[in-house]
Order: structure tokens, then sequence, then C-alpha cells
């Protein structure tokens, strides 16, 4: 069952938050990650107006996402962006589960 790997994030510095999403497309893509939106025009219909930037990846399954989240190489991306402030970012894997009547 798909899995989608939702994060919401706040850009406090571009040049170094770059360095970070420059890794990320070669990351996701040895976990199956598909990038289904990214970046856009956006409405925020409820809740805080922190973040700016939202992003929905999709991963074959729950497990594979969470193994992309906590791989190395991952890791290492977002120790960069965390440890020089380049950005605040939430993220959650939620697997599409069936809808119920």
């Amino acid at each position: 069952m798909p899995a989608y790997w939702i994060a919401r994030s706040r850009i406090n510095d571009p040049v170094a938050y770059k360095l970070y999403t420059d890794q990320i497309p070669g990351i996701l893509a040895k976990f199956g990650g598909k990038v289904l939106a990214r970046g856009g025009n956006y409405q925020i219909m409820e809740g805080p107006e922190k973040f700016h930037r939202f992003v929905v990846i999709e991963f074959p399954d729950l497990a594979t996402g969470v193994a992309c989240f906590t791989s190395d190489e991952y890791d290492a991306a977002a120790r960069h962006r965390r440890e020089n402030g380049a950005g605040e970012v939430e993220t959650v894997i939620l697997e599409a589960g069936e809808f119920t009547k």
C-alpha cells in the first residue's frame, strides 16, 4: 500500500537550504520515492502560517518511506539543514489507508 511523506517547511536561508534540497532527488530515487507536489501555489486553510513550502512524496509503502527518512544519506543531508539553520521542517509519513463508509 503506498505511503506519503508529507513535509511542511520554513526556509530561513535559501542558499543553505538549496544545498540540502540538491541532494534529495538521488536519495528519493534510491528508495523509489516519487515527488507528487513540491513548492507551488498554496492556500493555508487552517493552522499556523509558519510554513511556506509544502512537499508530498509517494513511496511504495510505509516501510520504504521510513527507510528513506532514516537512511544515512538522508540523515547527512538533513543534518546540514538542521545544523546550519537553513530551514525548519515538520515531516510525517502516512500510509494510504482504506476509506471507511
